[in-house]
């Protein structure tokens, strides 16, 4: 099936079918936007980056030096910065063009992936960035947008009116298979987010009952193999460690025993819980001063900067910084932040409800549910649902990639907004055509009821 004919394709998220978009390639330059950029994803994203100016001061008490104590705040500033400027530039450039790019995108951050697993700069015991002149770069990062554009590509393409086309399926399934198996060498919880987003886009796709079974059988099949060949022979043996942990560094010992050595012991750290009367250790550090940093915030907080446990607890800036967020502003700021990422989907889903096009519709769903994926596993880690693991969270955390590549996301949302054709009969639509019958109902004349009432008196 050809991606540009004006083909009825299916019918999705309620109401109407979806249509393959009707615009050549070649014509999408031309196209003019249809409305101006949704103002509610705008305003969520704005009020991020707010939240993340202050919670980053407050949480980087580490990096702090004494002649400069906004040096990490100019840095993250500088990155945020950045994401502003990709996120204009993109919601001013038709989505249509991000079509054409998701194969070459997804090619060359597979590249980057494969590259820094087998040569990338280790950092907290995983082999997974690359140093480019003082730089870090996380092809990870990137490949959480790049794959949810292949799948809207794909699935956009493979729509029929029963669901998603057989052949659809297999190649979603195998291009997050592929995927998945480079990052689970230094990043499990990536290869799950993956799975996950593409499950979520799948069952956005109206996809049928018994391949959705398929997909699963086999996505739990892939890992379980996946963990059977990296887990087997891989525990060392205590003589073994002791010697290592005597004669090399805490980076080479975890680069040389293994990440499966470092995923054990995070599943057995999980498994045993926090007590008041452990010792602090390094494997229990991150979980203990997060723990407390919860506790110390209580209801309603400590109030931004006053954060105490931001100097003992390891990357608050980043993989705990919802701890800090809790201990700043307490429970009642952990829980609003968390209704502003599901408001995020809400208003995705808003949208896509009216869209006529299954490619828009992918991509705005797509990236909204991979930020708040992302931002769900930050949290459930953080509050101990979950066994550490480092996730950023999204527009929040320190580091530069993950800035960059949401900052896309949000573009990508926001272009989707200004050119995406509605479906005629939309709520938007029936919205006017309600208030247009009030209107016209209020300036009926009222003779008619005032004679009938005399006739009958």
């Amino acid at each position: 099936m050809n991606d540009n004919d004006s083909i009825i394709i299916r019918e999705t998220l309620g109401g109407q079918p979806l249509e393959a978009a009707p615009v050549k390639e070649k014509t999408v330059a031309a196209i003019k936007p249809l409305r101006k950029a949704d103002p509610y994803i705008l305003g969520i994203y704005l009020v991020f980056i707010v939240i993340s100016l202050i919670e980053i001061f407050s949480a980087s008490s580490t990096e702090v030096k004494a002649d400069n104590i906004y040096g990490p705040l100019k840095r993250h500033a500088i990155f945020l910065m950045l994401g502003v400027l990709i996120v204009y530039g993109m919601q001013r450039l038709h989505y249509g063009h991000l079509r054409k790019l998701a194969w070459p995108l997804g090619i060359l951050s597979f590249g980057l992936l494969v590259f820094a697993s087998l040569f990338g700069a280790n950092i907290n015991g995983a082999q997974r960035a690359i140093m480019i002149g003082g730089f870090t770069i996380q092809p990870p990062e990137i490949v959480k947008y790049t794959v949810v554009l292949l799948l809207a590509k794909i699935l956009g393409s493979n729509q029929l009116p029963g669901g998603v086309a057989a052949r659809g399926i297999i190649t979603v399934a195998v291009v997050v298979l592929l995927f998945g198996a480079v990052l689970w060498v230094n990043g499990l919880t990536n290869m799950l987010l993956l799975m996950g987003v593409s499950l979520a886009m799948f069952l956005i796709g109206n996809i049928q009952f018994k391949k959705l079974l398929i997909v699963l059988t086999v996505y739990g099949a892939c890992a379980g193999l996946l963990v059977m060949v990296k887990y087997r022979d891989s525990k060392p043996s205590e003589y073994d460690r002791a010697v290592k942990e005597m004669t090399v560094s805490e980076e080479e010992l975890n680069r040389d025993l293994g990440r499966e050595s470092t995923h054990l012991s995070r599943l057995k750290a999980y498994a045993k819980g926090v007590e008041p009367t452990d010792q602090i250790n390094d494997e229990n550090r991150q979980v203990w001063f997060a723990t407390m940093a919860q506790a110390h915030g209580g209801v309603i907080g400590k109030g931004p900067g006053n954060s105490r446990e931001s100097a003992r607890l390891p990357l608050a800036f980043s993989d705990y910084i919802y701890s800090i967020i809790i201990e700043d502003t307490g429970l009642v700021g952990g829980c609003l932040l968390l209704l502003l990422y599901l408001l995020l989907v809400a208003r995705a889903g808003v949208i896509a409800f009216r869209l006529r096009k299954a490619f828009p519709t992918f991509l705005i769903m797509g990236c909204a549910v991979i930020i708040v994926f992302q931002a769900l596993v930050h949290m459930a880690i953080v509050v101990g649902l979950g066994p550490v693991s480092g996730q950023p969270l999204p527009f929040i955390s320190k580091g530069g990639t993950s800035i960059l590549v949401m900052s896309a996301a949000i573009g990508s949302m926001l272009s989707v907004s200004r050119f995406a054709q509605y479906r005629k009969d939309s709520l938007e639509t029936r919205g006017r055509r309600r208030k247009k019958a009030a209107d016209e109902e209020e300036q009926q004349p009222v003779f008619e009821e005032l004679d009938a009432a005399s006739i009958e008196g």
